[in-house]
């Protein structure tokens, strides 16, 4: 069996809560953080709905005590849910040992550089939001807001697998010596240019989402960072840090289907979770709750139902999406799942999928719709982004 990767901290914001704490409540009081945009001012603003953080930018910078109008979106919230973790994590030098920064994005710093593009222009006073559009420019400031020095760090972008990748490639980093101790995760505000994107493709609903529902419409697009510590055996021998779970086991599969379609099948899906299986060490009846990504498209939805049904050879475990509690958080989903299978593992509590009422008549699946206890002992949590990118995480009680 697969030894498991050490998690002692976790952090999170989303627009469920502002802390990790008050995440967990809105899950098991089911209070979801679906809304109309307030904070963006779109065209779109009155025909789709959106799992959008309440603060500010500005009650943000001030939480971090920056300037106003220093940072984007994505920075402030990924330094909020980092601090949380290193904090949990009870970490008070963080250059003591090998530490090391993966963190995913694919909006990077957008909100602030398509503010100030036309302005540009005319005048390059705004150059640092401009500057600041690429992916590891966020990645950049949560490193120097922990006060990490001369350190790892390093961005992924991989659709919305990012966050999932990071915590893998931490992981990885882990088994094999590189690091100490690694902060992973992700972090994705809300935009313009997202909210067109996603829009273009006719994948957004313009109610609640519904995952897994034979009437389901479509996504709600969410903003979130969430991020997890990992440390080595010795570290936490040394230090007599406690435990939150394991990182039992991982797997990354492309299926090369489509530019942002799954296979119908869901092929790259089935490859990641036996992956994820196979460095664990586990076969599919030792998993007890599986956190799906069901974005309640039509396409993901029938790829992934149809992927479980192959690894599990048709006897699925209860599952379900959170993403009804909290958008789709694109690059940070993977994170912000981690975060919820860990609380799940932890408090033995497997989450509603909401919105559910009618099963989709291409199998008979059914998540799970109420709130249920449970001994759960190793939770499979999956990420799955466009281009094919499919990622499997595995989590557990013990290593």
């Amino acid at each position: 069996m697969g030894k498991g990767v050490a998690i002692t901290g976790m952090g999170m914001i989303s627009a469920i809560g502002k802390n990790v704490t008050e995440n967990y409540r809105s899950l098991i009081s089911e209070k979801m953080g679906i809304s109309r945009i307030s904070h963006i001012d779109t065209i779109h603003k009155n025909e789709i709905m959106v799992g959008e953080i309440s603060a500010t930018n500005a009650a943000l910078e001030k939480q971090l005590g920056l300037p106003e109008n220093s940072w984007s979106r994505t920075a402030l919230i990924g330094a909020i849910a980092a601090k949380e973790a290193v904090t949990h994590a009870s970490i008070t030098e963080m250059n003591d040992c090998r530490t090391g920064l993966v963190s995913g994005t694919t909006v990077g710093g957008m909100d602030k550089s398509e503010q100030y593009f036309y302005q540009y222009f005319e005048d390059d006073s705004e150059w640092h939001h401009i500057n600041g559009l690429h992916a590891g420019d966020s990645t950049q400031k949560i490193a120097h807001s922990l006060g990490l020095e001369e350190s790892f760090s390093t961005t992924i972008s991989t659709a919305c697998s990012s966050a999932a990748n990071a915590i893998m490639l931490g992981a990885r980093m882990i088994r094999s010596g590189q690091l100490d101790r690694v902060i992973v995760g992700g972090t994705d505000s809300l935009s313009k240019f997202t909210i067109n994107g996603f829009k273009t493709l006719m994948i957004l609903s313009d109610t609640y989402n519904t995952p897994f529902d034979e009437n389901r419409k479509g996504l709600n697009l969410g903003e979130a960072a969430a991020y997890l510590v990992l440390e080595s055996d010795s570290l936490i021998e040394k230090e007599g840090k406690k435990v939150l779970g394991y990182v039992k086991g991982y797997g990354n599969a492309n299926d090369a289907f489509h530019q942002t379609a799954s296979s119908e099948n869901g092929d790259g899906a089935v490859l990641a979770m036996k992956k994820a299986l196979q460095v664990a060490g586990l076969t599919p009846e030792e998993i007890d709750y599986v956190n799906a990504h069901g974005t309640a498209t039509p396409n993901n939805d029938l790829s992934e139902g149809r992927a479980m049904l192959r690894v599990f050879d048709g006897k699925v475990p209860e599952f379900s999406s959170t993403k009804a509690f909290t958008g789709h958080t694109l690059a940070t989903a993977g994170a912000v799942e981690a975060v919820y299978s860990l609380l799940a593992l932890q408090h033995n509590t497997i989450y509603p999928n909401l919105n559910f009422k009618t099963p989709m008549t291409e199998f008979d699946l059914m998540p799970q719709t109420k709130l249920k206890n449970k001994e759960l002992r190793t939770v499979l949590s999956n990420s799955f982004g466009f281009g094919g990118n499919c990622t499997t995480l595995l989590f557990s009680k013990n290593a």
